[in-house]
């Protein structure tokens, strides 16, 4: 779990797609992890019930068996069970049947993995956690599981957020303890840092206590938002997002790029990259989800943006005529220069890591003898 690459893998996993007056994009990075755990679903269109949408997000931890079962397995988990129960003609739904039905898909989910023939010899003991949204045409649907994480943007702002499960929690902590664990290091039994998932089951075989009594729990938590107009766009991302953005900072640099662009994968690749570049060394998933209410691309903040290009090409075009750069690495060298400097309308919440690529450019233009020397990296 804590292993790391020389140097990180940045090719990217995208994809997107719309329906339902929805449109999606995608992106996944392996980064400095030695493997890519993360997995996703994104299904428009369910089974008997056409006009509602999925998206997910895992994470997985010691494997990504469990994690990637998990992506082909959810949805139907959840829409199959007897539990979940579809809403009448007029669309109403009742909120209790509803989260009945999502838990008994996760619980039952939970079940099928430890019946898989590797982790049910014990030779597998990965988990993973998994944030997921159901989209219907009047609610908003979160279930979540673990520390990753879903928000949702409306009326310009963060409205909503999953909580995290973390063993310091409270609840959590109360729980570990009463199956006989501990809390150290903030990990459940000092080793695993999420106090509920699927899977792991070395944290699951207390006797007499129930799948959500043990250390590492099963069930995830339901909150159903009512959709209005106002709503903008849905995020769901791994920790590997989360460990250098909070939700505002990430959902102000999403409402700032789609004023420029209505690429929604680029967009995934932009908040990825950008994290990167601020620090994060876990793999790293984000589904933006676009809604009624999401920005539409202004031509005044694409005249911004390209204003905050030249004033960066300025100051690095007055950086490398007022000193002497070392031979390598130039880029490391400017960024570490510029951060000193005031820049007035660097993207809200990406900072300068946002335009570290824009930076790379103008380097190669007016250094292009230099370009060799372009490969390490810069925090933020």
């Amino acid at each position: 779990m804590g292993a790391f690459l020389d140097k990180p893998k940045t090719e990217k996993h995208n994809e997107n797609g719309m329906g339902n007056g929805l449109r999606y994009g995608l992106s996944s990075m392996q980064g400095w992890r030695v493997e890519m755990e993360d997995a996703h679903s994104a299904v428009i269109g369910l089974p008997g019930l056409k006009d509602w949408s999925f998206f997910a997000v895992f994470d997985g931890h010691a494997g990504a068996r469990v994690s990637a079962y998990c992506a082909e397995q959810l949805l139907e988990a959840i829409t199959s069970n007897e539990d979940f129960q579809v809403p009448g003609d007029d669309g109403s739904l009742s909120h209790d049947c509803l989260q009945k039905g999502i838990k008994t898909g996760f619980l039952s989910l939970d079940s099928r993995i430890r019946e898989i023939p590797e982790i049910l010899s014990g030779e597998d003991k990965s988990g993973s956690t998994a944030v997921a949204v159901l989209i219907s045409p009047k609610h908003v649907i979160f279930a979540n599981c673990g520390d990753s994480r879903g928000v949702l943007s409306s009326g310009k702002k963060m409205s909503f957020s999953t909580k995290d499960h973390k063993p310091i929690n409270p609840i959590e902590k109360e729980r570990i303890q009463n199956a006989g664990g501990s809390v150290m290091i903030q990990r459940v039994n000092g080793s695993l840092a999420v106090s509920r998932a699927l899977g792991d089951f070395e944290y699951k075989n207390v006797q007499g206590k129930g799948p959500c009594e043990q250390l590492v729990s099963p069930e995830p938590e339901i909150y159903v938002e009512e959709r209005t107009a106002h709503d903008e766009f849905i995020v769901l991302a791994c920790d590997g997002i989360w460990d250098v953005m909070s939700n505002e900072e990430l959902c102000d640099f999403i409402r700032s790029r789609m004023l420029i662009t209505d690429n929604l994968e680029l967009i995934c690749n932009q908040v990825v990259d950008t994290c990167l570049y601020k620090g994060s060394r876990d793999n790293m998933s984000i589904v933006i989800i676009c809604m009624d209410g999401a920005p539409s691309v202004s031509d005044e903040a694409k005249q911004r943006e390209a204003e905050l290009d030249a004033r960066l090409e300025e100051k690095i075009k007055e950086i490398l005529d007022h000193s002497e750069p070392p031979e390598a690495p130039l880029l490391s060298y400017i960024m570490h220069l510029l951060a000193s400097k005031e820049i007035e309308g660097l993207p809200p919440g990406g900072g300068l890591c946002a335009k570290r690529t824009t930076i790379e450019q103008i380097i190669n233009r007016l250094c292009p003898s230099r370009i060799d020397s372009l490969s390490s990296f810069f925090y933020c």
